[in-house]
This record gives structure tokens, sequence and C-alpha cells, in this order.
């Protein structure tokens, strides 16, 4: 049985990745609109930063992966999808 705390872990989690997704879709219509490479990088940023909650929540839930250990590769996914982020945005 899950726990309760695991549950609203999931629950966040999901709704974070949801989050996530729409500012993606939003980003990339932004960017087919504009056609400025600042808004498909935005789309590449956050679409990363997506891709880490996503995995994230796989490797713990369905492959038993350590907490700490998904926590670092979210983390890392965070970060690249900031560094897109922070390119973009300096030129």
């Amino acid at each position: 049985m899950v726990d309760a705390t695991t549950a609203i872990l999931v629950v966040v989690r999901l709704l974070v990745l949801a989050l996530g997704i729409l500012i993606t879709y939003y980003s990339f219509e932004a960017y087919r609109r504009t056609g400025t490479y600042y808004m498909r990088n935005a789309a590449i940023g956050f679409g990363i930063i997506t891709l880490g909650v996503f995995i994230e929540g796989v490797l713990f839930e369905f492959a038993g992966v350590d907490l700490a250990v998904v926590h670092v590769i979210e983390s890392v996914a965070i970060g690249l999808g900031f560094v897109v982020l922070l390119i973009s945005l300096r030129r």
C-alpha cells in the first residue's frame, strides 16, 4: 500500500509535469507564430526541464531507482534547461 507522502508526491509531480508540458507547448506555438530563435530556445529549455520531471517520476515509480539518484538526474535536466533559457535570454 502507498503511504500518504508518496501519494502526495506523485500527485504534485504529475501536476508539475502537466504544467511543464503546457509551457513547452505554448512556447513552441509562440515559436511557430514568430519564427524567432528565442522562442525556439524557450521551447527547448522548458522541454528539457519537463523531460527531467518525467524521467524522475518514471525512474522512481517504475524502475525503483533511489530517490536521491532520481533527484540528481532531475536537477541535471533542470540545470541544462536553465542554461538553454539563459543563453536564449542573453542574446
